[in-house]
């Protein structure tokens, strides 16, 4: 019992204390020792409590790198929206314009002086005189963009009536001149001629507008009778009159001007229809009871120049084109226009444009002419007033279908038809009435209130206006009614 009490007993307080103070004496061992913990600070008082902390940003992902598929979208889409822009119409009709007579201007100092040359002329004979029509119609381009739409519907039948009274003195002896078998010049002193039957473009298209938006306001376009009389019987008698003088070309594109007219205004199938048989049959007729004109159809296709040299014409244009090349043969190296080209610097200037210019040259010609016509066409589209879409659709009709003729006429798919290119051929008579043309479209452009507002913005202490409101359609904007709804 002794034995088993002295086992149980506890450790002396005083040992225990030797122990500790043994311990406390003795340093750890380096990396032994237990680590110590950090007071832990008490919780902050509700009075003292500052703003709540923000959790740490997380780091940005890598972007990822746009896929070709992407950046074409991307750039599709910026494209578009440039396109749409109120302004760009304005921007394309007046930039395109300036650029095709600018290059014009330079061709036709290229492809003229040889031929200048061969009549005892100054080289620059032919240039000085486009150039002088080239002002000229920068004036008139700059009077038509401030003429307002009243004026122009008020000048439209004294205009008529003086083309018609000019094409009647053309076929009086003494007074008209006969050019290259046409008898369609007046003689106005020294080297200056004029051609009414470039004139008469203008004037049936301001006619026949004026006339088609009239007989639309107070509703007679849906009776054919309206809408063929008296525009049809108008466009014939000047057709006529030009078809005295054998210019057959002239005449297409008066055709072309009246079919444009009617489609805006809305003409019936059937009768569009029977008018382009009627017309076509008029084109047989003429073609067939005219030996140079069977010519120059016999000259469709035709790989040699064949009897009497009478496909020279095509088969040289045809060549010109063919050296060029993808970008030309430099500019003033032309080698056809030394005399073998016929009239190099008017109907045929394309060609040589495709010889000095290469491929290149040409269709940033047409790329021009394409964005010309689709501003055009989205004038005619976008507008409110009658008389301006049917003056922009005439204008755009006559140009696009002139410059269609020529350049076909030139590939060898159409015959030869005399007929110049808008703004790029050289012939002041030509130029004055296509540049005119062009500022009443420049005009129509700034017409519209969306294009308007633009162009206030721009000037000095303009303000933005409701009215710029920019619509992504062709089509005509409809007036919305008033609401009765309180």
């Amino acid at each position: 019992m002794k034995a088993d009490k002295r086992l149980t007993r506890t450790a002396r307080p005083d040992a225990v204390s030797s122990d500790a103070a043994r311990a406390a004496r003795t340093p750890p061992a380096p990396g032994t020792g237990p680590r110590p913990q950090r007071a832990k600070s008490a919780p902050p008082r509700p009075d003292r409590a500052g703003p709540p902390r923000l959790p740490a940003r997380a780091k940005p992902a890598a972007r990822r790198a746009p896929t070709v598929a992407e950046r074409v979208l991307g750039l599709y889409d910026r494209a578009r929206k440039a396109w749409d822009r109120p302004l760009t119409a304005y921007y394309l009709i007046l930039g395109g314009s300036l650029l095709i007579t600018l290059l014009g201007l330079v061709m036709v100092f290229s492809s003229s002086q040889i031929q200048a040359l061969r009549y005892d002329l100054p080289a620059t004979y032919y240039f000085n005189k486009q150039l002088v029509a080239a002002v000229l119609g920068t004036i008139a381009l700059l009077l038509g963009t401030r003429l307002p739409v009243r004026l122009l519907r008020a000048l439209s039948y004294p205009v008529l009536v003086l083309v018609v009274v000019l094409l009647v003195l053309v076929q009086v002896p003494g007074i008209g001149v006969e050019v290259n078998g046409s008898t369609n010049w007046i003689n106005l002193g020294g080297p200056f001629m004029l051609q009414p039957g470039e004139l008469a473009k203008l004037a049936l298209v301001l006619w026949g507008a004026d006339l088609l938006a009239r007989k639309g306001e107070r509703g007679l376009l849906t009776q054919w009778k309206h809408l063929l009389v008296p525009l049809v019987p108008g466009g014939l008698l000047i057709c006529a009159l030009i078809m005295l003088g054998r210019d057959m070309g002239t005449v297409m594109i008066i055709a072309a001007i009246l079919f444009g007219l009617l489609w805006l205004a809305g003409a019936p199938a059937r009768m569009f229809a029977g008018g382009l048989l009627a017309a076509s049959a008029a084109v047989v007729v003429l073609i067939a009871v005219a030996p140079h004109r069977m010519d120059r159809l016999a000259c469709l296709g035709a790989t040699d120049p064949g009897p009497d040299d009478r496909c020279w014409q095509a088969l040289h244009g045809i060549y010109a084109l063919a050296s060029g090349g993808l970008f030309g043969s430099g500019l003033g190296a032309s080698v056809e226009k030394w005399g073998e080209l016929p009239e190099p610097h008017t109907d045929f200037i394309f060609a040589i444009t495709g010889e000095e210019l290469g491929l290149a040259g040409t269709l940033s010609v047409l790329m021009l002419y394409a964005a010309l016509g689709y501003a055009g066409i989205r004038v005619a589209g976008r507008t409110e007033d009658p008389f301006v879409r049917y003056a922009a659709g005439g204008v755009i009709t006559w140009l696009m279908s002139q410059v269609i003729i020529n350049i076909g006429a030139v590939l060898g798919l159409l015959p030869i038809a005399g007929v110049p290119l808008p703004l790029f051929s050289y012939g002041g008579s030509a130029l004055l009435p296509t540049m005119c043309a062009v500022g009443l479209l420049i005009a129509f452009a700034r017409s519209d209130p969306a294009a308007r507002a633009a162009l206030a913005m721009r000037q000095p202490g303009g303000r933005w206006s409701p009215a710029a409101v920019r619509r992504k359609t062709m089509r005509r904007p409809v007036r919305k009614r008033p609401s009765r709804e309180r």
